[in-house]
């Protein structure tokens, strides 16, 4: 595969390529220093992956990202984060992006995050995950385009919350059955493989706030 690397520190950027290019499924490692050259460089070079920094001179990731998947809407990015950028997480998962790396991440991670956003899974860092779900909120208005039940809707929240079924049944005084007969129901109807892939869903269809 071809992978794009952008972000703004050459230190970091020629680092992380010497790894990827030592990948065996790994062809081209092009590289951009803001959103502006990754732009130009998407109408240049045909990419599987992207590895995109949030905050960058210019043009900033979540910018970027937004206008390369109005042009390229199959792009898998998976944003580069430090803990500072929690404030673009909903938008960046609203634009498209497929996953979330902390900066600080070892490369074993960096090589999983690659193959499933590849796969067409999400990917975020556990650090990540746990502050997005730390952050959500329940709105008070259903969206309107839900096709959730009420029960689906309040067994969803839960769930991303990192809740158990056994938990989830407690706190909504219902059978640890029903629960898990909800799960079944909102894996189905999100087509969503696990927690993180209903987080994005969830996210991304407006049923909570982050």
């Amino acid at each position: 595969m071809n992978i794009f690397l952008v972000d703004d520190h050459s230190l970091f950027r020629e680092g992380l390529k010497f790894l990827l290019s030592s990948l065996d499924f790994v062809q081209d490692v092009f590289e951009a220093e803001n959103g502006k050259q990754f732009l130009d460089g998407l109408t240049r070079h045909q990419v599987d992956v992207v590895l995109l920094d949030i905050e960058m001179p210019e043009m900033n990731g979540m910018e970027a990202a937004q206008k390369a998947l109005q042009v390229y809407p199959g792009l898998k990015i998976i944003a580069l984060s430090m803990y500072s950028d929690e404030s673009y997480y909903s938008s960046m998962i609203e634009a498209g992006v497929t996953g979330f790396l902390l900066k600080n991440s070892n490369f074993s991670e960096v090589k999983r995050a690659i193959c499933d956003v590849s796969e067409g899974k999400n990917y975020f860092s556990f650090e990540i995950l746990q502050s997005i779900v730390n952050r959500m909120n329940k709105k008070l208005v259903t969206p309107e385009t839900n096709d959730l039940t009420e029960r689906e809707t309040d067994v969803l929240y839960q769930i991303c919350k990192g809740r158990s079924n056994i938990e989830i049944a407690e706190i909504l005084s219902i059978s640890k059955r029903t629960v898990d007969k909800h799960r079944e129901n909102l894996l189905l109807k999100t087509h969503s493989k696990n927690t993180a892939n209903l987080v994005v869903f969830a996210i991304k269809r407006g049923f909570f706030e982050i």
